[in-house]
């Protein structure tokens, strides 16, 4: 039966009767009321609205007789009676109390029977001039005009975006009815909810209530039933007509449209050369998403982030942000989850439909194509005698990596590094630079990881594929011989060498008389060995080259100077 709305018997009102009670029930004398009687049992601190006429109303109550007895229950029911106030679909008793009344606020009404059934009562359940009581407690209010409400109460010190219509949001909320009771929350799934704003993907108070978000905002969005889930609610855990608070904060925010964003540049002064398309490249960097939530880093692994390019090595966004760059260079790239790892994510650490955000450092780049680039610092005035292959020479370096990283230096070891030229003693990159060099030039070389130590590096050292840095002194030099010698004569030849150097007159030469008669014309400086190694070790090459046999004797038939070889030999 519907006790409360005296034009419509049947509807239910209240709700239909779960306790039928005697009209005996109620007949004791009591003391006449005039007016309705309010007792607030429970006021809530907070009191944001209270119900006006004219509001929708959803609440739950019980319905006593004085005596205690009970003729109605929403409770019993399991559901809350949901009515305008103010407009007769309640009795007019009911109609004055719910006025006033706050959300989650409890009163005990006592309605006298004029306020209530009067004389008539309610068939066989509500005696005439019977008083009623209800314990009333209020879930929700609202009004036909009402619009989304708004109440931001975290807002970022920088907002340089704001969602508009066809954006694509991330966001986490707590989803809860009026009176707080949660019906859903993103914080429980752990995943943020991932939409386009404006499109019609979400409910409509949704939709509103985050356009003009800003990333790191937090917003209360309230919305009545007309903007959330109507009449019949979700069929589970939001009830019909129910006003829908959500408590959001915006994670994530771009358009499909959106291309990078290049930020917080620090750009060397000055930049001879500029990163492009199929340069290998070393940097660090810091990744995040937009909100600031780390993901990874180079730094937490000491080593760079090395790769080509625009050869699709890495995600698009990246190819695309890196180009330009000058070595040392800093910036921010920012990019849109289409550019980087799209609506599925890399699992654990970067979210479906992510903006990522690097922070990234131009350690050094190169192109495969590269030489060794030479420039000169100071030159003497006099300079006429230039290196070559073969040339033993003798020189000062400072090494370090493109960004300053010292590597190593002959001033530590307080000597200078002494090679030979063209055999392959250094890197390809300090041969190279060093020829054509007089002595008490200075010159500075940059060295691709090609023409230095390659992809591995020097363990510990030398990182892979480093470009390299060289401050170089050339401090002295010594002309080198002809390639394939390894000792030539200043003067002359004896027209008798093997006489020359047999001493005890056996027909034969040993080690020791071949070692003897060279050093001696080194000496005297009748002759020369190749600059920069160990004489014994040329001299003991050079016997064998002539002692064919092997017999560690060189005889008459075996002696043959260089000019006389038909093919190229270390020797004589």
């Amino acid at each position: 039966m519907h006790i409360f709305n005296k034009m419509q018997p049947g509807v239910n009102g209240f709700g239909c009767l779960a306790i039928l009670v005697a009209l005996a029930a109620c007949s004791a004398p009591l003391a006449p009321l005039d007016d309705i009687v309010i007792e607030k049992t429970f006021v809530p601190e907070k009191c944001t609205r209270a119900v006006k006429v004219g509001d929708y109303v959803r609440y739950h109550y019980n319905g006593m007789f004085p005596d205690g007895k009970k003729f109605d229950s929403s409770y019993d029911r399991g559901s809350t009676y949901n009515v305008f106030v103010g407009k007769g679909q309640l009795i007019q008793g009911m109609d004055k109390a719910l006025v006033g009344m706050c959300v989650n606020e409890r009163r005990l009404v006592k309605i006298p029977p004029h306020l209530a059934y009067g004389k008539k009562g309610y068939g066989d359940i509500i005696p005439a001039d019977a008083i009623l009581h209800f314990d009333v407690l209020l879930l929700d209010v609202w009004n036909p005009e009402d619009g989304v409400q708004i109440n931001t109460y975290h807002t970022p010190a920088i907002c340089a975006r704001k969602v508009e219509v066809s954006d694509y949001v991330r966001y986490h909320y707590n989803g809860t009815l009026l009176d707080g009771t949660l019906f859903d929350s993103s914080h429980t799934r752990m995943r943020t909810y991932n939409t386009y704003v404006g499109i019609g993907w979400l409910i409509s108070g949704m939709d509103q209530g985050l356009l003009g978000m800003c990333l790191g905002e937090r917003r209360i969005i309230t919305m009545p039933p007309a903007l959330g889930y109507g009449e019949n609610g979700d069929g589970s855990d939001i009830p019909g007509q129910a006003s829908l608070v959500f408590d959001v904060v915006l994670l994530d925010l771009h358009n499909p449209s959106d291309t990078i964003t290049i930020s917080n540049q620090q750009v060397p002064d000055p930049c001879p050369r500029k990163l492009v398309e199929g340069d290998f490249v070393r940097y660090h960097y810091n990744g995040s998403l937009i909100d600031g939530t780390f993901f990874d880093s180079s730094y937490s692994r000491n080593h760079t982030y090395d790769t080509y390019v625009g050869r699709g090595y890495v995600i698009a966004g990246m190819d695309e942000g890196l180009i330009g760059v000058c070595m040392g260079e800093r910036r921010t790239i920012t990019i849109p989850p289409h550019l980087a790892y799209g609506e599925e994510g890399t699992g654990s650490k970067i979210p479906g439909s992510a903006v990522l955000v690097f922070d990234v450092h131009i350690i050094d780049f190169h192109n495969p194509s590269d030489g060794a680039v030479v420039t000169v610092t100071s030159k003497p005035d006099t300079c006429d005698k230039l290196t070559k292959k073969g040339d033993f020479v003798k020189y000062h370096y400072n090494a370090t990596l493109m960004d300053g990283s010292p590597l190593d230096s002959t001033h530590n070891y307080g000597k200078t590094y002494n090679i030979v030229l063209g055999v392959n003693e250094v890197v390809p990159g300090m041969e190279e630079g060093m020829l054509g060099m007089c002595v008490g030039e200075r010159r500075h070389l940059v060295v691709p990881p090609h023409l230095g130590y390659g992809e591995d590096g020097v363990l510990g050292e030398v990182p892979g594929s480093a470009v390299l840095v060289f401050d170089i002194e050339l401090m002295e030099m010594e002309d080198g011989l002809p390639e394939g010698y390894m000792f030539i004569w200043n003067e002359e030849v004896s027209g008798d060498l093997f006489t020359e150097m047999d001493k005890d007159k056996n027909e034969q030469v040993e080690p020791a008389e071949f070692t003897d008669y060279i050093l001696r014309q080194v000496k005297e400086g009748r002759g020369r060995l190749v600059p920069g190694f160990d004489p014994q070790r040329i001299i003991d090459n050079m016997f064998n080259n002539q002692d064919r046999d092997g017999d560690g004797k060189i005889t008459a038939a075996e002696f043959k100077l260089k000019a006389d070889e038909a093919a190229s030999h270390d020797e004589l």
